[in-house]
């Protein structure tokens, strides 16, 4: 009887003794969304410095060789046109046994096939150049990836 009174009391007061799970439910699948979200971007990753970029105007010296190759696939031993695949070597073979060996600029036109570029790079591995850069040209400002 006294568990009547009670129940009656509470009931008048409109007070209501249910738990409201409902908020708690949308915070904890907001929360796991997240977590589902965010957890593989902090994937563990292996320690590597990166190099930086920078644009450093190239300082030609003297000592240095400029291997040009033109749209036509013609090769060039600093602007003298060279025959063949087998001077280019002997070329590179004389440079590669110096005491400082000399670095190897290649200046590729952007038109030509990387395949004659290629057998440059390759002949430059052949011979034991140890230094070899591509000569390009600095973007124009305001034309980054336009192209």
């Amino acid at each position: 009887m006294k568990n009547d009174v009670m129940n009656a009391a509470h009931e008048e007061a409109g007070l209501n003794t249910d738990l409201n799970i409902v908020p708690l439910t949308d915070v904890m699948l907001v929360l796991l969304i997240i977590f589902l979200i965010t957890v593989p971007v902090v994937v563990k990753t292996v320690p590597v410095a990166l190099p930086t970029v920078s644009n450093i105007p190239t300082q030609t010296k003297p000592e240095n060789i400029v291997i040009a190759v033109d749209r036509n696939e013609n090769v060039y031993w600093n602007n003298a046109p060279v025959a063949d695949n087998a001077e280019l070597l002997n070329l590179l073979k004389e440079k590669a046994v110096m005491p400082v060996q000399p670095e190897v600029h290649i200046r590729g036109d952007k038109s030509v096939r990387f395949e004659a570029v290629g057998r440059v790079v390759l002949d430059c591995q052949r011979a034991g150049i140890l230094k070899v850069g591509f000569i390009t040209e600095p973007e124009a400002p305001g034309t980054y990836m336009t192209q």
